[in-house]
């Protein structure tokens, strides 16, 4: 499918699903990894992702730009637009659009644990696949102040 069949494709939805016009655009983006599609606020814009398609086929990709929908829509009518809002959730069921896509199988790789750090009081550790900032963070349990540690401490 061609970004101009996706935008041919978007726009009957937005018709016949939201009875409103898509009057912006839509493409695809192979670069997307993690998730099946995205809204950009600030260009109106919706950024597909190819795989998914590819691998769960055309009903799919509809459920994805349906989802993708009700953000756009809700967001130009000044309602609430986020995945936690009542709006959205009402609006998504309504026009029967996914709440999650399917995982494309080899996209999502998870990273290894490679930090560990601890409450300098309470001793709780927390396991970190990335780096954080232990001046920005403190202990969710007790406040208190957090360290690195190294792997064999923690066992």
């Amino acid at each position: 499918m061609t970004d101009e069949q996706l935008q041919q494709l978007t726009e009957e939805l937005s018709r016949l699903y939201f009875k409103r016009t898509f009057r912006h655009r839509i493409r695809f983006n192979p670069r997307l990894r993690t998730t099946g599609g995205r809204y950009l606020l600030a260009s109106h814009e919706i950024e597909i992702n190819p795989k998914h398609e590819a691998h769960f086929g055309r009903e799919e990709l509809k459920a994805i730009i349906k989802h993708e929908l009700c953000h756009y829509h809700l967001h130009l009518e000044g309602k609430g637009y986020q995945h936690k809002d009542r709006d959205f959730k009402n609006l998504l069921e309504k026009v029967g659009g996914s709440r999650h896509c399917q995982a494309v199988p080899g996209m999502r790789k998870t990273q290894p644990i490679k930090y560990y750090y601890a409450c300098v009081d309470c001793q709780h550790v927390y396991p970190r696949k990335r780096a954080m900032d232990t001046q920005k963070f403190v202990c969710g349990i007790c406040g208190g102040k957090l360290k690195m540690r190294e792997r064999s401490l923690t066992t």
